[in-house]
């Protein structure tokens, strides 16, 4: 079973930027979508950005135009550049890959933005 391993948070300042790497334990030339879902505390786990197989991507509302989702598939990495960081970005970031026959979380990364 493919393993992920996010790497990148950390504490900014606001206005800051941060970019987050979710990397595969094997190629992942095959997956169907990867996203990034972000859990601030006390509440639930919510879509930040999806790319799928073909490239196209989508972002949730409250961070279009800051965060652009990407993948590099010769480096089996998925990921996610943040600019613009405000407190309402501080959470958990975990990185998910939908393959055919499984779904494959990894354990988080902890982002947290100061005002």
């Amino acid at each position: 079973q493919v393993q992920l391993v996010e790497s990148g948070g950390g504490l900014v300042q606001a206005g800051g930027s941060l970019r987050l790497s979710c990397v595969a334990s094997r190629r992942i030339f095959n997956f169907k979508r990867a996203q990034w879902y972000r859990q601030a505390p006390g509440q639930q786990r919510t879509m930040v950005a999806t790319i799928s197989n073909t490239g196209m991507t989508n972002h949730a509302r409250s961070v279009q135009g800051r965060f652009t989702i990407s993948r590099d598939n010769t480096k089996n990495t998925v990921y996610l550049q943040m600019n613009s960081l405000n407190p309402e970005d501080t959470g958990v970031y975990y990185c998910n890959i939908e393959f055919a026959n499984e779904s494959i979380w990894g354990q988080g990364t902890q982002v947290t933005v100061s005002s």
